[in-house]
């Protein structure tokens, strides 16, 4: 069985090519925005986002320690609901996956934690941004303090996304003793046509 992130992996690496611009708006330690910019390559480019600078800057010793050229990544100190103000103008409707690592940062302050609060506006402008067929994934970490009242908001929202513009799964296990991560993954239609829904 694959863990959470490992699942999100696969599924990113089944759908962006070379040449993608892509968002981690929750760069923690820099490993999903490393992953994300060797699936793009030095054609695309991936923007970044977190409110704690020791984050930030770890993803960049980690990008920096892989060789990552400069030019494929964009790394911004701000909140993933702010995330649209940092991104180029012609953005919206152009990337290919967002990515929400959600809960606390690894090695961190475990009080600092993503909030419903924030993360759902975000999430909300995040499937602005998706172009047709871009991939929107959620990890979410039910089990420490605040992670299952996010979770649960999060759920209720995407499970009432319009099936025909939005197809949401969700990826878990179901007889774990503790509280394993989850994923939902928001697929959006492969169609050109406008939303017809306010979100």
């Amino acid at each position: 069985m694959l863990s959470a992130v490992e699942y999100c992996h696969t599924m990113l690496r089944e759908r962006l090519l070379p040449g993608d611009l892509a968002v981690d708006a929750t760069a923690g330690n820099g490993h999903d925005t490393h992953f994300l910019a060797q699936l793009i390559g030095p054609e695309g480019k991936v923007f970044a986002f977190d409110v704690q600078p020791e984050a930030i800057a770890a993803t960049q010793r980690l990008l920096q320690r892989w060789g990552v050229p400069e030019a494929c990544y964009q790394l911004v100190g701000a909140s993933h609901e702010d995330m649209v103000a940092h991104l180029p103008g012609d953005a919206e409707g152009r990337m290919a996956a967002v990515i929400f690592n959600l809960g606390y940062l690894p090695g961190g302050d475990k009080s600092v934690i993503t909030r419903a609060e924030t993360t759902l506006p975000a999430v909300r402008a995040a499937l602005e941004l998706l172009r047709p067929g871009g991939l929107l994934l959620l990890v979410l970490y039910p089990g420490h303090a605040g992670g299952a009242e996010e979770a649960q908001v999060l759920r209720d929202f995407a499970s009432g996304l319009p099936p025909r513009q939005w197809q949401v799964t969700e990826y878990r296990t179901l007889n774990a003793r503790n509280a394993p991560p989850v994923v939902l993954a928001v697929e959006k239609a492969a169609t050109e046509s406008s939303l017809d829904w306010e979100i």
